[in-house]
């Protein structure tokens, strides 16, 4: 075995962030045909660069194995849908985006953001490297290039004349294998006085809510703002402002532009956050070394919980099947013993299987039939929505189990 080295900075890695064991791909959902048969699983075990801190897991898988049949449509998250026409009608004021302007979007999925541009008449891009998402996104109208993005890919749009206003990344950053030739393309493609947008969740967050579960295999990179910063500026690229926001349990949402355009000065708040991370000991081994025996302590509390419900004739079902949630059921050991079932929104999950529990997923109305005692809410980031959906659980006295970032049993 050779040493592995950091995406970043070449150093070499040892440290171990936290080991979850074993698991499959999280978005690996099988069909029933697929149940008699081996599942491969890997190791899920993140290790921390002791020279520029950057938290990342080994590229195990290509990512045209990951993301050539990909079961994740954002479209089926209604906050999720709230946030990106909040997004795009702010931006497009505050660039005063129009029909001359063209916005790209890295990883734009089924189209769920550039329909808000759209309807606003600014030209629009996607570049979705999973065939089947990116089909529903074609059905749209929403151009779609079926690509992978980095430097080549954005060379070849530039020498056909397209360079963006606006490129917009949510939640593609951190599944990145070649970071340096992701962000070096982003340089390419955006014209000089553009400007990158890119949402990612941040490790600080993860980090002090115990949200270990947002660590799996198509998640390479967990990234503080420090790091990125380090980052796009050895790309010629300046994070002159930053946002904190509440999804997916707390990302960052990071702007750039290039390092010779003057007209968009850096905000305090750039300065502000690198400070609290260095406050945080991001700069140090200590802090990251208290992460594991916090993980260990939320798998226990889980599993007491469910041992001591099931013993007591109890069922639990549950609620989503993100992948954030087949982390946490791998690295627990909860299959069907616990987990009668799961109910997803999401037409593509419904009648599969988790990966590696092989919990059986179904559609929401399935809850009402049950009336399980319990319903454990897998997305605990959008907790607020999934217990207004199912506020009717309570007409028989269910109540909803939030495991992160520590048990909660809420009635």
């Amino acid at each position: 075995m050779t040493t592995p080295t950091c995406r970043s900075c070449n150093s070499p890695l040892s440290e171990v962030f936290v080991d979850l064991g074993a698991s499959p791909l999280s978005n690996s959902y099988l069909t029933a045909d697929q149940l008699n048969s081996m599942e491969p699983f890997y190791p899920l075990r993140p290790l921390v660069c002791t020279t520029c801190f950057l938290v990342q897991l080994q590229e195990l898988e290509t990512p045209e194995h990951i993301f050539s049949d990909y079961a994740y449509f954002s479209s089926y998250s209604n906050s999720w849908l709230a946030h990106a026409r909040r997004y795009a009608e702010r931006m497009a004021d505050r660039l005063a985006l129009g029909p001359e302007s063209q916005v790209v979007e890295i990883a734009s999925n089924d189209g769920y953001l550039l329909q808000y541009f759209k309807e606003r008449l600014v030209p629009v891009l996607g570049i979705e490297p999973a065939a089947n998402v990116a089909a529903v996104a074609l059905e749209r109208g929403i151009p779609t290039l079926i690509r992978f993005f980095g430097l080549d890919l954005a060379t070849e749009l530039e020498s056909t004349g397209i360079r963006a206003d606006l490129i917009v990344g949510n939640n593609v950053l951190a599944h990145v294998p070649d970071l340096h030739g992701f962000v070096a393309g982003l340089r390419v493609l955006l014209k000089p006085r553009g400007v990158v947008t890119m949402e990612f969740p941040h490790l600080l967050r993860l980090m002090q809510e115990n949200q270990f579960d947002t660590i799996y295999h198509e998640h390479l990179s967990y990234l503080s703002f420090g790091v990125t910063q380090d980052l796009f500026a050895k790309h010629g690229l300046i994070l002159f402002d930053v946002e904190e926001l509440p999804t997916h349990g707390g990302s960052l949402r990071i702007y750039a532009r290039h390092e010779g355009d003057g007209s968009k000065l850096v905000t305090p708040k750039v300065a502000e956050l690198r400070e609290r991370e260095l406050r945080a000991g991001l700069n140090t081994i200590a802090a990251f070394s208290t992460f594991e025996p916090r993980v260990r302590g939320a798998k226990r509390a889980l599993l007491n919980f469910l041992i001591e419900v099931k013993s007591s004739g109890k069922t639990v079902v549950g609620y989503g099947a993100p992948a954030k949630g087949n982390t946490l059921l791998n690295y627990c050991g909860i299959r069907t013993d616990f987990l009668d079932y799961t109910v997803d929104a999401n037409p593509h999950k419904q009648g599969r299987f988790l990966p590696g529990s092989r919990i059986p997923i179904f559609h929401p109305d399935r809850i009402r039939v049950t009336r399980p005692d319990y319903v454990l809410i897998l997305p605990w980031n959008l907790r607020d929505e999934v217990m207004t959906q199912l506020a009717f659980v309570r007409q028989w006295s269910a109540a909803f189990v939030v495991p992160i970032p520590e048990l909660a049993i809420c009635r």
